[in-house]
């Protein structure tokens, strides 16, 4: 008895803890029932003595019929017994298998939120644009959607002691860094394709004024090389600057450095390049540095910091475009690798790139979460590899700097296919992708004969009209007079010339109010200049033309011609993703 009690005690404490646990007291219950029940069995009445008999055969028959009966009538009850038994026992076995799963759930869960905070800890962003470009965002197609902008930039950093380790000058340490890999990709507003372009690091820009988000200095607009852009207020700064080099809204910015580049390379675990010849980039009597790059002829798998000398490879390569060209290579090949692993399925390798990239990136604050940042690799992952296209901006020799490029005029084309969404191959459905560009081409159209009417009548509308050709090419002397004189001519007898040089690649028309809108609007439609030049700004105190690089000669603004699908300029020097054998010269002095 007193042992029974201890187990009765017992079973009362882990009811009472699993209570406590929220799970359910019951899977506890019923020892004792069952020893109850046990009890009574074994301490059960003894049957009833047989009665008396004449005959002893007749009572030993007797007795023995009613054993059997007395055995089959224990056995079916013991029988049933047990199967009740067996039924509580097994809903309470079901009931913590229940239990016990949904633990792992929440627990799984639980650490799976975990991680994502963390991931998202590792996350570092700053402002989309610290510079006003006046840019909009550009018009949905026919389904709602809009194409996609995204700069990448490679930082030189050597603010990090692994990235001293990686390259570079110890003496940069503590200087601000330059944006020496600088791409912006595009992708189609129906996701279909995409284009990469670059921009050599020692091409000259116009780069407007920028204000310093961390310090709150304010760095004076300036005509340079574009790497100088990250130095003058950081990637937000690059970022205007494209979109007053281009034309294009420019969504989001990327920034990777040295060291990010190398554990991107390792969480993906190698990447094909291929040289045509033994290459070693390294300093040579007379050009110091180089990259540290040394290969075979033929194709290798390349990552970590191996990866990363390739993509900081020049000497070897010839100079910043065959550089470029060599990323190109490496970005194509890299895109090709995580199609063919199915990382969205795989588990641990997601879980490594995933650890990498937030730990690698920098990004506008706008897509500075892991799910923002997932999203967009998603809308990435949807173009086929055949419809993604690398290309760099037609460049030439500055005349002002033999050691540095300016834009080519083929440049102006390749950005009106970004601007106006055009795919850079021919590789999809083209009759679709022309109807579709000739159907945004009408919507423009019918954008550009729609002007507000003006609030004051030509001869009495102020214009203030400045010289914008110079820049990357020499200015064009007198073009604010010639301009001016064509507006006089066609009733405007306010207009002036303005002696200032205002460096643009792309004429404009701002206004400072939204009563002039109109005004602004009519002066373009006299000129000939698309309304979507058209330009409210603070900088401005009344209609102001700017007359930029794109028309340096003439009345009337040049028309430009709708660009072709797959109508890349050559200059550009087109890199389609499917082209697996693509190979790298060698600069001859750098083989061995």
């Amino acid at each position: 008895m007193g042992t029974s009690g201890v187990r009765r005690d017992e079973a009362r404490e882990r009811g009472s803890h699993a209570g406590k646990l929220g799970w359910d007291d019951s899977l506890y219950a019923g020892d004792e029932a069952g020893g109850e029940g046990a009890g009574n069995e074994r301490s059960g009445k003894a049957g009833k003595p047989a009665r008396s008999s004449t005959s002893a055969t007749d009572a030993a028959n007797a007795a023995n019929a009613s054993n059997v009966t007395g055995a089959k009538a224990a056995a079916g009850a013991e029988g049933t017994e047990s199967a009740k038994a067996r039924r509580p026992l097994a809903r309470r076995i079901l009931r913590w298998a229940t239990a016990v799963l949904s633990l792992l759930i929440l627990g799984t869960a639980g650490a799976g939120y975990l991680y994502y905070r963390h991931l998202n800890g590792n996350i570092r962003s700053g402002e989309r644009s610290n510079s006003s470009s006046g840019l909009d965002k550009p018009a949905a197609n026919s389904a709602g959607q809009r194409p996609l902008n995204i700069l990448l930039l490679g930082s030189d950093s050597r603010n990090k002691p692994e990235n001293v380790e990686l390259g570079g000058s110890k003496s940069s340490v503590g200087s601000p860094p330059l944006a020496d890999v600088q791409m912006l990709v595009h992708v189609s507003a129906d996701r279909k394709n995409a284009s990469v372009v670059s921009i050599p690091r020692d091409t000259r820009v116009d780069i407007p004024e920028c204000e310093d988000t961390e310090t709150g200095k304010v760095h004076p607009a300036t005509n340079t090389i574009i790497n100088e852009t990250l130095a003058r207020g950081g990637p937000g700064c690059t970022l205007a600057t494209w979109e007053k080099l281009t034309g294009v809204y420019i969504d989001h910015w990327m920034t990777i450095d040295f060291s990010g580049v190398v554990k991107m390379a390792d969480a993906i675990g190698g990447v094909g390049v291929c040289v045509k010849d033994n290459v070693w980039d390294r300093p040579l009597p007379g050009v110091p540095g180089g990259s540290g790059l040394k290969l075979t002829a033929g194709t290798h798998q390349v990552q970590g910091q191996q990866a990363l000398q390739w993509l900081r490879t020049r000497h070897a390569f010839e100079s910043d475009l065959g550089r470029a060209k060599a990323q190109h290579m490496y970005l194509n090949a890299m895109i090709r690798e995580l199609k063919s692993q199915n990382v969205f399925t795989d588990t641990p390798r997601l879980t490594g790139l995933a650890e990498a990239a937030t730990k690698s990136l920098e990004v506008s604050e706008e897509i500075g979460t892991v799910k923002k940042l997932f999203d967009l690799a998603m809308q990435l992952k949807s173009v086929p590899t055949n419809r993604l296209t690398m290309t760099t901006m037609p460049t030439v020799v500055d005349p002002q700097d033999a050691n540095h490029l300016v834009a080519d005029g083929d440049a102006a084309d390749l950005w009106k296919m970004v601007r106006d969404d055009v795919a850079f191959d021919s590789n999809g459905d083209t009759a679709e992708e022309k109807a579709a560009a000739a159907a945004a081409a009408k919507r423009k159209q019918a954008e550009e004969s729609t002007v507000k009417e003006a609030t004051t009548p030509p001869a009495e509308t102020g214009v203030l009209v400045r010289n914008g050709t110079g820049g990357a090419q020499t200015p064009v002397k007198g073009r604010a007079a010639d301009v001016t004189q064509a507006l006089v001519a066609k009733g405007y007898t306010l207009a002036r010339a303005d002696a200032q040089l205002t460096p643009e690649e792309k004429t404009t028309v701002s206004y400072p109010s939204a009563d002039l809108e109109g005004n602004a609007q009519t002066v373009a439609k006299a000129l000939g200049i698309p309304t979507s030049s058209v330009k409210r700004s603070t900088d401005v105190s009344g209609v102001t033309v700017v007359v930029g690089a794109d028309w340096r000669d003439g009345s009337s603004f040049p028309k430009e011609s709708e660009p072709a699908v797959g109508g890349v300029p050559d200059t550009a020097d087109a890199l389609n993703g499917s082209e697996k054998e693509a190979c790298m010269d060698v600069y001859a002095p750098y083989r061995f």
